[in-house]
């Protein structure tokens, strides 16, 4: 299903072999082009802010995937990317009630159904975290779900055919931000795995399924395919080797899951405890890790 309508990249540095084994499909927010020559690989993933966006680099990832056979996953997040110009949760949640960012939504909509790749729109990603991030996230549930439905109701009316992903974390609370079959055709759930955070609060390393189990469990429910909507792993050669080797192979475990999407860039925001920013990249997440 995810191929059927999913799925960014723009410049060419070929890494053979560096898509995980596996059979279920695979893809990746890929900036540097890392995965620009890879065949196993079926979804390009791009972000975006809904005010001051770039609205022609909608139209040079379309030729992109098209090229390459791929699905567009297009991530539209409701702020602009100029930190000093963003609003504030309750700016947002009232402007959005008030339709004051209807015509916003229907402008980026209008040219997805431009694209002739195949579309998945996430709006509204990470909405059941609390560490204040995003401005769209940690809201109340009702509304939430009432701003994910008025948003995502414009994309179903302007875009035929469009599959919409609802995104939370994985939290345990994920399940009360869920706004309905009518609005959902995919889930897409974030998983990380940082082999020092792992070893400093479980005193060991853990595995892929290990972080993905109870979200994936949490989501099942909703009898919806399942989604790695962002996927990062970093610590030692072994670490990246163990989660390489488990990230497409588990379908008899998950057998929900239909697609994989790595975050191919460093981690744009602070992980807590002085953590840093991992870097996620293929080429960079391999690192030394002290006993």
């Amino acid at each position: 299903m995810l191929a059927a309508g999913a799925g960014m990249a723009v410049a060419l540095r070929p890494s053979p072999g560096s898509v995980p084994p596996g059979l279920i499909p695979f893809g990746a927010y890929d900036p540097a082009g890392d995965f620009a020559n890879e065949t196993d690989f079926n979804i390009e993933h791009i972000f975006l802010p809904w005010e001051d966006v770039a609205i022609n680099s909608l139209f040079d990832a379309d030729r992109y995937a098209l090229a390459r056979d791929r699905a567009l996953l297009v991530t539209l997040e409701p702020w602009t990317w100029s930190r000093s110009e963003r609003n504030t949760p309750g700016a947002l949640r009232a402007g959005i009630a008030a339709g004051d960012y209807d015509a916003t939504m229907r402008s980026v909509c209008e040219v997805l159904a431009a694209l002739e790749s195949p579309v998945t729109l996430r709006w509204g990603q990470e909405m059941d975290d609390n560490d204040g991030q995003f401005i769209w996230a940690g809201w109340q549930p009702q509304d939430f779900i009432a701003a994910y439905r008025r948003m995502m109701g414009i994309a179903r009316d302007t875009v035929p055919g469009i599959n919409l992903m609802w995104s939370p974390l994985g939290h345990e609370g994920m399940t009360a931000y869920y706004p309905g079959d009518d609005y959902v055709d995919l889930t897409g759930l974030s998983v990380f795995g940082l082999q020092a955070w792992d070893r400093a609060y479980y005193n060991r390393d853990r595995s892929f399924a290990e972080v993905f189990a109870p979200r994936y469990d949490g989501a099942v429910g909703f009898g919806k395919p399942i989604v790695v909507a962002e996927l990062g792993y970093s610590g030692d050669a072994a670490y990246v080797a163990d989660w390489d080797n488990q990230v497409r192979s588990l379908a008899a475990q998950f057998p929900a899951l239909v697609g994989v999407v790595y975050f191919n860039y460093p981690e744009v925001y602070d992980w807590p405890q002085g953590f840093g920013r991992p870097d996620w990249r293929i080429g960079d997440r391999v690192v030394t890790i002290a006993s």
